[in-house]
C-alpha cells in the first residue's frame, strides 16, 4: 500500500465515522461531546415549568417532548420552551411533540434523557422505566415515596450504566456549599447538634370529592399509589402554584419529605454522612418539650424542629452547633459565629466540596461525560431515607433503631414492612 492511498482512504474513513448518527452509537452509551442533547418532559405542572425554561435555556440543550396525564399542560411547557430557545439560539424550537403517556418520550431514540416532575409516588417507576430505555434522568426531589424504591432506583441506574441528577440544587448553591465547608473542616469546632427547621409530615388523604376534569386520566394520575377521589386541591387544575399532593402520604411525604429532601440534604453533606445516616430516631416527647431526635454513630445528634424557625422570613433551615461556634444556613441567609466565617476563604489544602454553580449544566456534562453529577442517586436515596424514616417515626410514635448498611430497622418488624409502600395492580417494581 503506498503513502497516498494509505492516507487517502484513512481520511475517507475518519469521515465517514464523524457522520455516524447518535442513535447509532446510543446504544454504547457514548455521547460525542459537541452534540445537541435532546430532553423530554415527564410532568407537566409547576415545577416542570421552572426546569424546562432551566434546560431549554442552554445552547447545548434541546427540550424536545412533554407528557402529562393532563392534556392541556404539556401546552404550557412547549410555550416555555419555545420562548427560552428563542432566547437562547435565537429561534424557536418547532417540532415539539406533546404525549398523553410518557412511555412515548421513553420509545424515542433521539432523546437522550428525561426530566422527571411528577408527584412524588411516580418517580421510582419512571426512573426505572427511563433506565431500561437507556436515558438519563434528572428527578425531582424527594428522588423516592418509600425507602425501598429508592433502592431499586439506584439499582435500575446501575444496572443499565444511566446518569442520574436529583433536584437537590441546593448543592450547587455558593452558600450551602460554604456552609458545609466550614463545617468539614472544623471551623465551628467538633459538631454536637445540628437543628434542621422543616414543615410536618403528611396525613392521610381526607379530602371530599369533586368532579373529574374531562382532560385529565385520573386512572393513571393515581398509577400505582391508592386510588382515591378526585380533588382538585391535588393538582390545581384552574389555578397556579404549587398543588398540594405533597401533603397526603399517598402521594408525597408533607413538608418533612417536600423541604427535608433539600435541608436533611445539606445537614447529611456538611457531616460527610452522604453514604450513611442516622442509627437512631427518637419521636417527639411533648411532656419534656424535646423535638423528634436523631443520632448518628458518631454521637452527633439532629433535631427536627417544626415550631421555632431560625428566622421567621424563612422557616426551612439548618442550624449547626459546634463546640467553636455556630452556622445558620437557609435559602436567604447565611448567619455565623465568629461572624468572620462567612466570608473567609477556604484554602487549597482544606477539605473542599463538589464546586458546581448550575445543577442543570451539571446534569448535561454528566450525560457528555458520563461522570457523576453533584447529587446521585445514591445521595439523593440516602437523604430520602431519612426523611421517610422521619415520617415513620412520628406515625409509630416510639424509637426507631436504623442499620444504614443493610437498610433495615433493628428488631422492628412493623416497621421493616412499611420499608415499601403497596402498588397497586397492574403496575409493578421491578428493575
Amino acid at each position: 500500500m503506498n503513502r497516498r492511498f494509505f492516507l487517502r482512504n484513512s481520511a475517507f474513513a475518519a469521515a465517514a465515522f464523524t457522520v455516524v448518527p447518535r442513535n447509532v452509537l446510543g446504544g454504547t452509551g457514548f455521547t460525542a461531546p459537541s452534540d445537541q442533547i435532546n430532553l423530554g418532559v415527564i410532568g407537566c405542572g409547576a415545577q416542570a415549568g421552572g426546569l424546562a425554561n432551566a434546560f431549554a435555556s442552554k445552547a447545548n440543550v434541546n427540550v424536545v417532548a412533554a407528557a402529562d396525564v393532563e392534556s392541556l399542560r404539556p401546552k404550557k411547557i412547549q410555550a416555555t420552551v419555545e420562548k427560552a430557545t428563542e432566547k437562547a439560539k435565537g429561534k424557536a424550537f418547532k417540532g415539539f411533540q406533546l404525549y398523553g403517556n410518557y412511555k412515548e418520550i421513553l420509545a424515542r431514540k433521539d432523546i437522550d434523557g428525561v426530566i422527571i416532575a411528577t408527584p412524588d409516588h411516580w418517580h421510582a417507576i419512571q426512573t426505572i422505566d427511563a433506565c431500561r430505555a437507556g436515558k438519563d434522568v434528572y428527578v425531582e426531589k424527594p428522588m423516592s415515596h418509600s425507602i425501598q424504591e429508592g433502592r431499586l432506583m439506584a439499582d435500575a441506574v446501575k444496572k443499565y450504566n444511566r446518569v442520574l441528577q436529583v433536584g437537590n440544587m441546593q448543592r450547587s448553591w455558593r452558600n450551602f456549599r460554604h456552609a458545609c465547608e466550614l463545617v468539614r473542616n472544623g471551623y465551628i469546632g467538633e459538631i454536637r447538634q445540628v437543628q434542621v427547621t422543616v414543615g410536618p409530615p403528611p396525613v392521610k388523604y381526607n379530602l371530599p370529592e369533586q368532579p373529574l376534569p374531562k382532560t385529565l386520566d385520573w386512572e393513571n394520575w393515581i398509577g400505582p399509589a391508592p386510588m382515591n377521589v378526585f380533588n382538585d386541591e391535588l393538582i390545581f387544575m384552574n389555578r397556579g402554584g404549587y398543588p398540594n399532593w405533597r401533603n397526603y402520604k399517598e402521594y408525597g411525604g408533607g413538608m418533612v419529605c417536600d423541604w427535608g429532601a433539600h435541608m436533611f440534604d445539606i445537614a447529611q453533606w456538611a457531616l460527610g454522612m452522604d453514604d450513611s445516616g442516622p442509627i437512631e430516631f427518637i419521636p417527639v416527647d411533648k411532656e419534656r418539650m424535646t423535638p423528634l431526635t436523631m443520632r448518628y454513630a458518631n454521637g452527633t445528634t439532629m433535631t427536627h424542629e417544626l415550631a421555632q424557625p431560625i428566622r421567621k422570613s424563612d422557616g426551612n433551615s439548618v442550624r449547626f452547633i459546634g463546640t467553636d461556634g455556630v452556622i445558620d444556613i437557609s435559602r436567604s441567609f447565611l448567619d455565623t459565629i465568629p461572624c468572620k466565617l462567612q466570608d473567609i476563604e477556604i484554602g487549597e489544602d482544606k477539605i473542599k466540596l463538589y464546586r458546581n454553580e448550575d445543577h442543570y449544566s451539571d446534569f448535561i456534562n454528566a450525560i457528555k461525560t458520563r461522570k457523576q453529577p453533584i447529587s446521585t442517586v445514591e445521595i439523593g436515596h440516602r437523604t430520602a431515607s431519612l426523611c421517610h424514616i422521619v415520617n415513620l417515626c412520628y406515625e409509630l410514635n416510639r424509637p426507631l433503631r436504623w442499620n444504614p448498611e443493610k437498610e433495615v430497622f433493628f428488631v422492628d418488624d412493623e416497621a421493616n414492612r412499611r420499608l415499601s409502600d403497596p402498588i397497586r395492580a397492574p403496575f409493578k417494581m421491578e428493575v
